[in-house]
């Protein structure tokens, strides 16, 4: 053999004969509870449209939340979701729509079901419980009613809440 070569041989022999050729390791993640609110543009999350009525018209108008398309509301399964209502913008003893450009109020009530009862009533700031059956798609039990007192100018009636999600 030639010496590089004998040299070569000699410190390969030389070298351990055992190495560590696999070793483990954890992954892990820990997944808190939330949820994911996403209102799209203009950030409403949708509207509640009671109509048009007849300026002598009395009696109740009554309508359902109708969420902006893009509103996306989502928790993790389990989590308890609730939401707050401010008074709006027109606050009294009752919540307001009032004319663009006057001063003549419609006042109104929110409730949580279709029914209107008093017992389903959204009182200004009172948390109410949101259930859902899927987690993935949960829509918001906002229903209204507005009370016409037969002498109301004619115009367009507005008001502006704010929805405050807990969980």
């Amino acid at each position: 053999m030639h010496k590089i070569h004998a040299w070569l041989w000699g410190m390969m022999v030389a070298l351990p004969a055992s190495a560590v050729t696999q070793q483990s390791f954890q992954v892990g993640a820990t997944i808190t509870p939330g949820c994911s609110v996403a209102s799209g543009s203009g950030g409403l999350f949708g509207t509640l449209n009671f109509g048009s009525h007849s300026g002598v018209e009395s009696g109740t108008a009554s309508n359902a939340f109708i969420p902006n398309t893009s509103l996306a509301l989502a928790c993790t399964p389990g989590v308890a979701l609730s939401m707050t209502i401010d008074g709006g913008k027109h606050y009294t003893s009752v919540r307001n729509m009032v004319r663009t450009g006057g001063s003549e109020a419609v006042p109104y009530r929110l409730y949580t079901s279709g029914a209107l009862t008093a017992n389903t009533e959204i009182l200004v700031n009172q948390a109410v419980a949101i259930t859902y059956s899927n987690s993935n798609n949960i829509t918001l039990p906002i229903y209204g009613a507005a009370q016409l007192t037969g002498f109301s100018p004619a115009g367009t009636y507005t008001d502006q809440l704010t929805v405050t999600l807990s969980w």
